[in-house]
């Protein structure tokens, strides 16, 4: 969504679109304030933040000065901004290691931050551990306040900086909530260690522990948005660094850079091609699973297009360049995945909405308590520690502890039974969603041809047939021929070996076989040969969305047909229940796939889903074209895929969910997607609906808790009815309840699944 500031007083109309790198941002309220800033510098007519990617994209008036007052602006703000994004996102992409030296200093912060207050803050939990199990141990007041100050003045000091940023601009958020409740047990502790000495019961543990889980839930959430670029990552690693360009003096390798439009580049096999162009030199078969999703090949000869990304099969061709760089369809495609995670609105998280009103609101209670106690006659320290007492009981633990205790459960179970949440956003969203949309290659299918049927020559039988399309296909890495060899071992078929083995790329594969001619081909050079093939077994095969081949012999007296083979995508055994299931839940289920109508239809009618509501022939943009218009029509959409093609489709849509099968493909799809199913079983589609319900469920319950919690005891602290000892007591028990409404997600169990053997679903990829 682009947020569009006020129109500039300035003449000048032309404007320009620039991304930039923003670094610092943590939070939706974080991506608030960029918006803010950036709309606020004059010249600024819109701004798209992307939180995943630390970017934002700038619509603006060109201005020479824009970049130093957007670069002012934001520093104000406590970021840094970079303008070097495009050589940095280059850097980055072309690095083969994963994670870069910054990024590993980036997590050994986040992480590193945890580890140094579990260290500070757990001895302080220690005595109250051990009260409740009858044992009395106290540790010194010296030590207390030692530790505890450490953690407050050190790790907490960010949450101060942000409270203070937020109190700049009128409002209130996590972090003005953390400093505040902390705050106050900290010097209430420390005012009692003062004025009473070692006999004072000290709050220190309060005020360490809520800021160590505070930070490793913004720990938590800081690797998952770094998980979601290396979707982009991916996506640019399918293109190779060097190109073989054709010229007057023959073949030289060069930078895919210094490849211009026009230029001739040969493509050896295997390998991928590195630009969008038309072939003018050879016939080859291309892979083009990562624009379509389909796992058969496609002809591919001259005058034919083909795109950077796709792989060559088994001959050399030559291709005359027509777009290289971003003007490729890959390069779309990355495009696309990038629009479509910046156009997703940062979710306002529930705790900073209610810390705007509650925040102030303690505040002016607090003082309030103190002013009008001391007022009607209390003694000063009366009214103060009822003041403190106030503050006391408002501390966050139980605010803190909401979300990331039941996410920390829920999705641990759910990882239990294979399900990976990578964006704890999905968990909300998920619950929203009313509409499951599915690929169809490699999601409800297997994604790898299998042999269906034979249908013979009368004068011959299966087994035999069988026997000679093997031996042809023996040592071939065509998905085709790999569905042969499987049905000929099943079948415990001996295959016999094969001489004068010639391939024909695009067509098929002749050689001699026990002495005799054997081709076996496409059923359009069956017919170029003048075999004829058997017409009721073809149609058949094709209405039934089969590809189909031709085994024929070649005789003197002319082309002898003998059997008509059909190849399908084998439907996964748990797509049907898992179909049945979402239905049952009272979810839409529909499909889209880039294959033909007649395998969609025989793969719907399969699985239970209705035939309107699927969609055929859909590449990238039409698969991403059709989430977006579900969404304008009200729906809420979960995407299911697998591959390459997927991607944008995965990110566009509320919540994407990829199959981890461990190919390039699903690499990309799982990077791009919001939760990874780490098994290939389809049970984990309405597993992971549920779960995110119950998550989500629980993280209500346990806010609306904290809330009534303090709406109940900070009116007890304001009468003197609840002292702060009674306070910290309180508070400590409104954290039980919250962490043991959170432990009951434990208990989840998913009909129709058990938990993986291997000691972490891990293993499963």
């Amino acid at each position: 969504m682009m947020l569009s500031a006020p129109p500039s007083a300035t003449a000048e109309t032309f404007a320009t679109t620039f991304d930039l790198g923003i670094q610092g941002m943590r939070c939706a309220s974080c991506v608030r304030r960029v918006e803010q800033s950036l709309l606020a510098v004059e010249g600024v007519q819109g701004a798209v933040v992307n939180l995943a990617a630390q970017t934002a994209r700038v619509t603006a008036l060109a201005d020479t000065g824009l970049q130093e007052r957007i670069a002012d602006a934001l520093r104000r703000e406590g970021f840094k901004p970079s303008f070097a994004l495009q050589n940095e996102r280059k850097a980055h992409i072309r690095g083969n290691d994963g994670v870069g030296i910054s990024s590993l200093s980036t997590i050994w912060a986040e992480w590193g931050q945890v580890a140094l207050a579990l260290s500070f803050a757990l001895p302080l939990m220690l005595p109250m551990w051990a009260s409740w199990l009858g044992w009395h141990l106290v540790l010194p007041a010296k030590w207390q306040f030692l530790l505890a100050t450490h953690v407050q003045g050190l790790l907490g000091a960010q949450f101060y900086l942000g409270a203070w940023r937020a109190l700049r601009r009128g409002t209130a958020n996590m972090d003005t909530l953390v400093a505040l409740g902390t705050t106050a047990a900290w010097a209430l502790s420390t005012w009692l260690w003062w004025a009473e000495g070692a006999s004072a019961h000290l709050y220190f543990e309060s005020s360490a522990m809520v800021i160590t889980l505070v930070l490793l839930g913004k720990a938590l959430e800081a690797r998952a948005r770094r998980q979601t670029t290396s979707a982009i990552r991916a996506l640019q690693g399918l293109r190779p660094d060097i190109a073989h360009r054709v010229g007057q003096d023959g073949e030289a390798d060069v930078p895919v850079e210094d490849v211009r439009p026009g230029d001739t580049l040969a493509v050896r096999p295997g390998e991928r091609f590195a630009v969008d162009g038309v072939l003018v030199e050879g016939h080859t078969q291309v892979d083009e699973a990562m624009l379509t999703g389909e796992p058969m090949p496609v002809d591919r000869g001259p005058g034919d297009a083909v795109v950077a990304g796709t792989v060559n099969g088994a001959a050399r061709v030559l291709v005359q360049v027509q777009a290289v760089g971003a003007d490729t369809v890959l390069a779309a495609v990355v495009r696309r995945v990038e629009d479509a995670q910046a156009s997703k609105a940062p979710v306002e998280q529930l705790v900073d909405r209610i810390s705007a009103v509650f925040v102030p609101i303690v505040l002016l209670l607090g003082i309030g308590t103190f002013v009008v106690g001391w007022g009607m006659g209390l003694p000063f320290d009366t009214a103060l520690l009822r003041a403190v007492a106030v503050l006391v009981v408002a501390c966050p633990c139980a605010l803190g502890l909401a979300t990331p205790a039941a996410i920390v459960v829920g999705t641990g179970v759910a990882a239990r039974y294979g399900i990976l949440v990578r964006d704890v956003q999905a968990l909300e969203q998920a619950r929203r969603c009313d509409t499951v949309v599915f690929d169809k290659t490699g999601t409800l299918t297997m994604g790898q041809a299998r042999l269906e049927r034979i249908d013979c020559a009368p004068e011959y039988d299966e087994s035999s047939c069988l026997r000679w399309a093997a031996a042809l296909q023996s040592g071939s890495e065509h998905p085709l021929a790999r569905a042969v060899l499987d049905a000929a071992r099943q079948r415990k078929i001996d295959i016999p070996p094969v001489h004068g083995l010639h391939a024909v790329p695009g067509k098929g594969i002749s050689g001699a076989v026990e002495e005799h001619p054997y081709t076996l081909g496409s059923l359009a050079w069956a017919q170029e040969q003048g075999g004829s093939v058997p017409a009721l077994a073809v149609e058949a095969a094709l209405q039934q969305g089969h590809t189909v081949s031709v085994l024929w012999r070649n005789a003197p007296q002319g082309t002898q047909t003998l059997a008509v083979l059909a190849f399908a995508d084998a439907v996964r055994p748990s797509a049907a229940p898992a179909v049945l299931a979402l239905r049952s839940m009272g979810m839409q289920v529909r499909m889209v796939s880039g294959d033909h109508p007649q395998a969609v239809h025989r793969v719907a009618s399969q699985v239970g889903i209705d035939p309107n509501a699927t969609q055929s022939g859909a590449l990238p943009q039409d698969k991403i074209a059709a989430v977006e218009t579900l969404r304008q029509h009200g729906h809420g959409v979960i995407m299911v895929g697998d591959g390459i093609n997927d991607a944008p489709a995965l990110a566009a849509a509320d919540v994407g969910m990829a199959i981890a099968h461990g190919h390039l493909g699903a690499d990309v799809a799982i990077h791009a997607s919001a939760i990874t199913l780490l098994r290939d079983d389809l049970a984990l589609v309405p597993a992971a609906i549920d779960i995110a319900r119950r998550t989500t469920t629980t993280i209500r319950q346990n806010l609306w808790w904290a809330f009534v919690y303090n709406v109940v005891t900070i009116p007890l602290a304001m009468f003197g009815y609840l002292s702060p000892v009674l306070a910290g007591g309180a508070m400590a028990l409104s954290s039980v309840s919250v962490i043991a409404n959170a432990l009951r997600l434990r208990r989840w169990r998913p009909p129709g699944l058990v938990p993986p053997a291997h000691s972490s679903p891990f293993h499963h990829r």
